[in-house]
């Protein structure tokens, strides 16, 4: 281990969720760093796909700048952008069309089961922030008018991949393959997550720079009066510890080693076998044998009696007087 001495670099974030019961148009990515940095500094390179209520994927999006997306609505409510009462009108009008018409495609497709699928990159300034997924790029009526209040936003999803740089042999990263439903109920999901830099050294000699991470999760359930939506947060920090994981080649010597005492541990278990065995089989045939051995001596005694019986019958028989 190490103190970490890297500056000025960016963190990747691998992400691949799931969103069964939200649609695409509604969900947005967003990111946060403890510089006050929004998303608007991030490359992003983020996809979403439309997937029916079957997990099928009937659509994709390509995500290039989040923020111009998310915000294209609200530049609506900006009246900066409007100087004349006439402009306001057309643009009210255009607003109002546009958002009655996103109001319609929205409630289709979640009466049709529509669910997304998030995944992509990130890349972050290595300080501790937060990204999140969560309807809050809609504007707050639209929203509203959609979901009939924020308890009515299930934010299930499914976690399959979520790391903070390339995969190194043996990586075990903790959240991937985890599956939150929510039934009958909403709420907002955080992830508490510790980043530990990590470099893994191969035989070669090659580095590979990446992380390793571990979390804690909470959730907070959400009742009709509060006034937040809820969302999926993933609030991380680096650790100032960077830890180095080596691969070594095991000598030919430790080879034999282990090779001894694999062959000593099979010698010592088929001796105690053996053993057991013995004692089995020795249990089983004593009481026979020892019911033999009393037969074979009441034979012999019975066999003994006979004999004095007929001699003396024989003598009795030779001292008996012969009669007149």
């Amino acid at each position: 281990m190490a103190v970490d001495l890297k500056r000025g670099e960016t963190l990747p974030i691998h992400i691949n969720m799931t969103f069964p019961s939200l649609p695409c148009d509604v969900l947005s990515v967003d990111a946060i760093d403890m510089s006050g940095k929004h998303e608007v500094d991030l490359d992003t390179n983020i996809w979403k796909l439309r997937l029916n209520k079957d997990s099928h994927i009937i659509g994709t999006e390509y995500v290039s700048d989040l923020v111009e997306k998310e915000h294209a609505a609200h530049k609506h409510d900006d009246p900066k952008d409007h100087h004349e009462d006439s402009d306001k009108k057309v643009h009210l009008q255009s607003f109002d069309k546009d958002a009655e018409d996103m109001i319609k495609k929205v409630k289709q497709a979640l009466a049709d089961g529509e669910g997304c699928r998030v995944y992509g990159v990130l890349d972050v300034q290595r300080v501790a922030g937060n990204f999140h997924i969560s309807v809050h790029g809609l504007n707050i009526f639209v929203a509203q008018m959609i979901f009939e209040g924020s308890t009515h936003v299930n934010v299930s999803h499914i976690i399959h991949d979520l790391s903070f740089g390339p995969e190194y042999p043996g990586i075990h990263n903790p959240l991937d393959g985890t599956s939150r439903i929510l039934r009958g109920a909403s709420g907002t999901f955080k992830y508490y997550i510790k980043i530990v830099p990590t470099e893994y050294r191969y035989l070669s000699k090659e580095v590979l720079p990446t992380n390793q991470f571990s979390v804690t999760e909470y959730f907070s359930p959400i009742n009709e009066f509060d006034r937040t939506w809820p969302a999926v947060y993933f609030l991380y920090d680096l650790s100032p510890i960077t830890v180095t994981i080596r691969e070594e080649r095991r000598s030919f010597l430790h080879f034999i080693t282990r090779l001894c005492a694999v062959l000593g541990g099979t010698f010592a278990l088929t001796g105690m076998l053996d053993r057991w065995m013995y004692r089995f089989i020795e249990a089983v045939t004593k009481p026979n044998a020892r019911r033999t051995a009393t037969n074979t001596a009441r034979s012999r005694t019975l066999t003994g009696l006979d004999l004095l019986k007929i001699t003396t019958t024989t003598r009795t028989t030779k001292a008996a007087p012969k009669l007149a």
